[in-house]
């Protein structure tokens, strides 16, 4: 092995991500990783994504799997974005078309598609859709108090036929117009907990106290709960199982009530208290809300599996996006996962939602599902939104304990989301002014996949009521040049990445570009405090080019030096993004 693959191992070794792992394996890995790398070359593989070629180790995982070396092959596959040089890829970007205040009338699916013309021209690769399925609170519902998996809005139940964005055959076609213009669907999957029963049934519980779950729960008594879920409406359509007690493991009296402190654990003969999930908080996260689901139910995992079969099958989604994670089983999840892309031979772009700020939890999470799952970055957005509220905050640190920077191969980086935006439960939004230079940071890196928020294109307004049970007016203004932004990203931003966070209100990056698309390369600067300017290099192969900031903050230009070098500006409190002319 030569010394510069030595050197590599070295910095692999450094890496959170992967504590733990002798660096003998890093060494042979990597060794692994660069033969693979010039075979691919020698093939001409050059154009390939890299989630593509990824069946081409297929033949070495299988190796170390067999050899039980199943650390040593998610180690391959970590390693695979800490060698330089790889194919350069198309930048993929994710879009999420809804916020938890969209319309009651019905017409979401008909009206996103008049937006597909305009998200393909911005570069967006994947569409995150809603929960399609019947909740709760029918045609109310966002859709994550699901009561019906196999009613997409075709059944009357809960009130209505169709969901709160409209119904199964408009589903279908929402999915379809945006595939025929090149754009991957993901659909939102809630398989953690149940909502709305059909009926009670009287059985043995114990009363848990939610704030600490360690505790030794009461004594058992019998109570009536709903737990029951025949689906009247659908009458055996799809599958005919009957959900009741013993597929849960726990349930509240009411889904919606937030208030009631308690919960009653089930008294089951298969399986005795909480289930083993990722989350530790409060003693065990297993409960989160209504009737939560027993993945140790056997016949309650294969209706699920089923249940996944038949919707891929339905409506040909290209990914999922997993709710709630940390409540779950892992085990259920990599048993979900691949029984789904076995069944439809789909290769899925998975995505969990595990919601902790802590990067060794999200890293843990992710070696237990063994790549197979990305993670949203959670620690970098309330990095993002702390940093638009404090006047001092050190943008050296931005992305401090992220997830982006410890394992970037498997982070969807966000700025918000439906959950965090004004007056919801993780209510965490990034202050308007940051917004850009959040956007910035997400889209025009080279590390992780971002995920644009509907509103930050289209804006939203809306009302709901507030912690002191006031009425709020919200209005959510779009980004400032995030379209922009989006088009560099789809057309610029590729190529080395050289990193200048050298200062505590100003930092910048640059990309340098690719030889075979010469409109490539950029340069961005990002300020939290007074104008500002940064020399930065570009490299060499934009000597003598002009550049100027695409967003108009900054007039002039910028003509780079034989060195590859330009002395780049930014003003007060703001972003600006240099592209050649």
């Amino acid at each position: 092995m030569n010394n510069s693959s030595n050197k590599e191992s070295v910095v692999l070794a450094d890496d959170p991500c992967l504590a733990g792992v002798s660096l003998l394996d890093f060494t042979a890995v990597v060794g692994i990783v660069e033969m693979v790398k010039w075979l691919l070359n020698r093939l001409r593989v050059k154009t390939m994504p890299t989630r593509a070629r990824i069946p081409l180790y297929q033949p070495l995982l299988r190796v170390f799997c067999r050899n039980n070396c199943t650390q040593v092959a998610w180690l391959f596959l970590k390693s695979l974005h800490k060698i330089k040089n790889m194919p350069e890829e198309l930048n993929l970007t994710l879009f999420q078309s809804f916020h938890w205040y969209n319309s009651l009338d019905g017409k979401f699916w008909v009206d996103r598609i008049k937006d597909v013309p305009e998200l393909k021209g911005l570069g967006i690769s994947h569409v995150w859709l809603p929960p399609a399925y019947k909740e709760s609170q029918g045609a109310k519902g966002v859709g994550y108090a699901v009561y019906d998996l196999f009613d997409l809005g075709e059944f009357d139940q809960k009130g209505s036929v169709r969901t709160k964005y409209g119904t199964k055959d408009e589903y279908l076609t929402c999915i379809k117009a945006f595939q025929e213009q090149g754009i991957k669907v993901i659909v939102d999957v809630v398989m953690n907990h149940r909502c709305g029963a059909d009926e009670k049934e009287k059985v043995m519980v114990r009363n848990v106290e939610s704030g600490d779950r360690g505790k030794r729960p009461g004594e058992p008594y019998e109570k009536e709960i709903p737990t029951k879920y025949t689906f009247p409406g659908r009458r055996g359509q799809y599958s005919s199982y009957i959900w009741d007690f013993q597929s849960f493991t726990a349930v509240n009296d009411d889904c919606d009530n937030k208030e009631n402190s308690t919960f009653y654990l089930i008294e089951l003969a298969y399986s005795h208290g909480f289930d083993k999930v990722p989350s530790t908080q409060f003693g065990n996260f297993d409960y989160l809300l209504g009737a939560d689901v027993n993945f140790r139910n056997k016949d309650v995992r294969e209706e699920l599996k089923w249940w996944g079969e038949w919707y891929c099958n339905t409506v040909h989604f290209d990914g999922v996006r997993l709710d709630a994670v940390k409540h779950m089983s892992s085990d259920f999840i990599n048993e979900w996962v691949s029984y789904v892309q076995e069944k439809t031979g789909k290769k899925l772009l998975v995505i969990g939602e595990d919601w902790s700020q802590s990067v060794d939890e999200l890293t843990k999470y992710q070696d237990m599902s063994f790549g197979k799952i990305q993670l949203f970055d959670v620690p970098l957005h309330y990095n993002l939104s702390r940093a638009s509220k404090e006047r001092d905050f050190d943008l050296r640190t931005l992305l401090n304990g992220s997830l982006v920077k410890s394992c970037p191969e498997l982070a969807i980086t966000f700025v918000d989301n439906h959950d965090t935006q004004p007056l919801q439960g993780l209510e965490s939004p990034v202050d308007e002014w940051f917004q850009p230079l959040a956007y910035a940071v997400i889209l025009l890196r080279k590390e992780g996949i971002p995920c644009v928020f509907a509103p930050s294109i289209y804006g939203a307004s809306y009302s709901d009521k507030n912690k002191d049970e006031q009425n709020v007016e919200i209005e959510l203004l779009s980004v400032p040049g995030i379209k922009e932004m989006l088009r560099v990203r789809k057309e610029r931003a590729y190529g080395e990445q050289r990193d200048y966070f050298d200062l505590p209100h100003l930092v910048g990056w640059t990309r340098e570009g690719v030889n075979d698309r010469l409109e490539t390369g950029c340069a961005v600067l990002i300020n939290n405090g007074d104008a500002g300017q940064k020399d930065m290099e570009v490299g060499r192969r934009h000597a003598g080019q002009t550049f100027r900031d695409v967003l108009n903050h900054v007039q002039g230009k910028v003509v780079i030096n034989e060195e590859g070098w330009g002395t780049f500006k930014v003003k007060e409190r703001s972003v600006s993004v240099w592209v050649k002319e």
